[in-house]
């Protein structure tokens, strides 16, 4: 064996990008950093912290004579443990699970040995994951996760890409566009109001995605406080776990309180979140592979960046990889967003642990969202109009005027018009000369053949303009 061969342990110390398993912790490592601190190992480790510190802090408020309230000190001390929360206390939290070999547990037994020296703390220590099953502790973690991946990753992307397809719209509403309708062509739009569709649609998936009530439970084993009111039968259990839930941080969590549950959280809401953003993609991917045919069209020319290259063997192309990527990671995500929508809100009987398993891949899913987002960004900042393309196709599209033409033809009773058109038009090639004849020869009044005779297909693009300007 080679002497350089790295052995899986030297690998795992020494993580790079050309020895990760996963193109998001390896080629693309840094295009989603922004979701490193909040998705990881160490931000589910983090939330884990914040949510049994605030129970704990929440337990010496509730008025229990075995647990008076804690000084401003000790509350201080607590809150910090959180807002510092840093790799080394991660690393430090797995050396506790290698000896417990349970990841909640480790965590309370971090944050004992957290409490050495505070005589305050000690003294309270065994009110550290009070009556609570891990999945108190799990549930409300994944819950702050995601809300921060959602609130600070997720949506300012979605965001910044709504924001540059409504510039678009705006600046292109008059730009006349050849449709295509099953691949032939069709009548014409605007590139602005193409756009504008797309924005519209990104609109409301926005507000579907941002309108989730992300929301936790702590309700114990089975959700029925059962082990809390055998300490305290008479205490208001749920509505003190409300009052953690729902209070903002740094007290509680911030979060949508739950109030029925097994030992999970239904994970409902997660479902409902997921398959948002999965639609949210897939109408990017629709418009990431409708902007690749606009380029291949040429409707869209690509700036160029210093030294790049299209092809090995071909000096000329300046291919749509951004669009490409794109396509294929939000393909990626989906794949996955898919399978968590569909596979969280079961469980066996009041629990199992086919939840847990993958949920540690929620990062995941948003990882190749938020990187297929930026590459869309990239390719949209690269896009120029090549209007003689489209004034060319146009041009050359005069058949596209004959729905015009029928139309009048109807309105003033002319028996058989689409027949008349269909006759002079399909599976031929339409001269302006040939529709200029038919409109002459039309028993229709003058004025109305004025129009159309005036009319090209750059022109016919009824409302186009108007309807892009209002996104």
């Amino acid at each position: 064996m080679s002497n350089t061969t790295s052995t899986p342990q030297s690998l795992h110390q020494n993580i790079s990008q050309v020895t990760a398993l996963s193109p998001l912790d390896g080629r693309y490592a840094s295009k989603v950093t922004a979701l490193r601190p909040l998705m990881s190992e160490q931000g589910y480790m983090h939330r884990r912290v914040q949510v049994e510190i605030a129970w704990f802090i929440a337990l010496s408020d509730a008025g229990f004579a075995e647990f008076k309230p804690l000084s401003a000190a000790s509350r201080n001390y607590l809150i910090n443990l959180v807002t510092h929360f840093n790799t080394e206390d991660a690393l430090a939290i797995k050396d506790e699970e290698k000896v417990t070999n349970h990841d909640v547990k480790a965590v309370e037994y971090w944050i004992k040995k957290k409490f050495k020296g505070h005589a305050e703390l000690e003294a309270a220590s065994e009110f550290v994951h009070f009556a609570c099953t891990s999945e108190d502790i799990n549930n409300t973690s994944h819950a702050l996760q995601l809300k921060a991946g959602r609130d600070e990753v997720i949506l300012p992307g979605l965001d910044g890409l709504i924001t540059k397809l409504r510039e678009m719209a705006h600046a292109y509403a008059d730009v006349p566009m050849l449709s295509r309708t099953h691949g032939q062509t069709a009548s014409p739009t605007t590139v602005g109001k193409e756009v504008a569709n797309v924005v519209m649609r990104l609109k409301l998936v926005r507000e579907r995605i941002a309108s989730v009530h992300i929301m936790a439970k702590m309700n114990g084993a089975v959700g029925n406080y059962n082990a809390h009111m055998s300490a305290w039968p008479d205490f208001d259990w749920e509505a003190f776990s409300r009052q953690v839930v729902e209070m903002p941080a740094p007290l509680g969590l911030g979060l949508t309180f739950q109030p029925y549950s097994i030992q999970i959280e239904h994970h409902d809401y997660m479902a409902e979140l997921f398959d948002a953003v999965a639609r949210a993609n897939t109408i990017l991917i629709d418009w990431s592979r409708d902007v690749w045919g606009y380029v291949s069209l040429g409707y869209f020319k690509q700036r160029l960046k210093a030294g790049e290259i299209g092809s090995s063997t071909m000096p000329h192309k300046v291919n749509p990889i951004d669009f490409e990527n794109a396509e294929g990671n939000l393909g990626l995500a989906n794949a996955v967003l898919k399978h968590l929508s569909e596979k969280l809100p079961i469980s066996r009987w009041q629990r199992d642990l086919t939840d847990s398993t993958v949920l540690r891949n929620m990062g995941v899913a948003l990882g190749y969202t938020a990187l297929a987002y930026q590459a869309l960004s990239v390719g949209l900042n690269k896009l120029e109009l090549n209007r003689e393309a489209l004034d060319a196709d146009l041009d050359a599209a005069w058949e596209v005027l004959a729905e015009p033409i029928q139309t009048v033809m109807r309105r003033y009773g002319v028996q058989g018009a689409y027949e008349q058109l269909k006759e002079v038009t399909r599976g031929k090639t339409v001269t302006a000369e040939a529709l200029h004849g038919l409109i002459a020869s039309l028993q229709i009044p003058q004025a109305d053949k004025d129009r159309l005779l005036a009319m090209t297909p750059g022109s016919y693009v009824g409302k186009a303009a108007e309807l892009a300007r209002r996104v």
